[in-house]
Parts: C-alpha cells; structure tokens; sequence
C-alpha cells in the first residue's frame, strides 16, 4: 500500500510559482490518545523531524522537562533547538513510527520532515508534482 500527497503551490519573489512536497502528518500526544495533524514540508536534506515551538504544547512535551538543548546548523545558520528525550509516535496514512523529534526555539520556520527513523524507513517518490511514500 502507498500514500500519496500533491506538492502545494506557492507564490515566489524569484519564480513566480514554486510547487512544494508535503505530506500530512500525525503525531501522538505524549500523555493522552489523541492525534494532532501537522502539514509538513519534506525535507530530504533535514536529518531529522523539526517541528516549530507552538507545536510542543498540544503534543504535551514540556520543553523544559521533556527535552536536552542542542544546536542545529542549516541553510539558514545556527538555531537551537529542544530535542524530546524520547520519540514521538508519528503516523502517515496507516504507517505509524516511533520518530526522534526536535522542537525549534522559534515559530518561524514550517514542521520539516526529516529522514532519521521516518522517510528513510519509507521508499519515497516525488514525481509529476506528487510525493508517494511506499
């Protein structure tokens, strides 16, 4: 069985139009059975899930608690970020797995998904402005 998502169009100060990969993506609340749906961006080049600060209340991760402080580096220079202890249930249509997840110190930067025990468990194809996980 396969999962599929349509990339999403955007407006571009350079391009015009830019059409990027998403994938609807769930994750477990750390103390209660609900989901919370996150749209995220695939980021092939993200070694792991990087969700933006507002996202750690309604999983119920305390940054403080829950969480060590490291420092991440990318295009965009140095951030710090809250990596949970422990993973983050995750799910994608019906594949579901236990991801290690890091929570940025600001709000500014869109949920990535990244490889470390998620995409790289999947066969993931981006064609035709179509990303398929299999």
């Amino acid at each position: 069985m396969s999962v599929s998502f349509p990339f999403k169009e955007e407006s571009s100060s350079v391009f015009d139009k830019v059409h990027r990969p998403i994938a609807q993506v769930f994750f477990k609340h750390t103390k209660r059975d609900i989901w919370q749906p996150v749209t995220m961006l695939i980021d092939t080049g993200a070694d792991y899930t990087m969700l933006p600060r507002f996202l750690a209340e309604p999983l119920g991760v305390d940054l403080k608690g829950d969480c060590k402080v490291i420092e991440t580096e990318g295009v965009g220079g140095k951030s710090k970020v809250f990596l949970k202890k422990t993973k983050i249930q995750a799910k994608i249509g019906q594949y579901a797995r236990k991801i290690p997840v890091g929570f940025l110190a600001h709000d500014y930067i869109p949920p990535l998904l990244g490889r470390q025990k998620f995409f790289e468990t999947f066969k993931v194809t981006f064609e035709k402005f179509q990303t398929t996980f299999e």
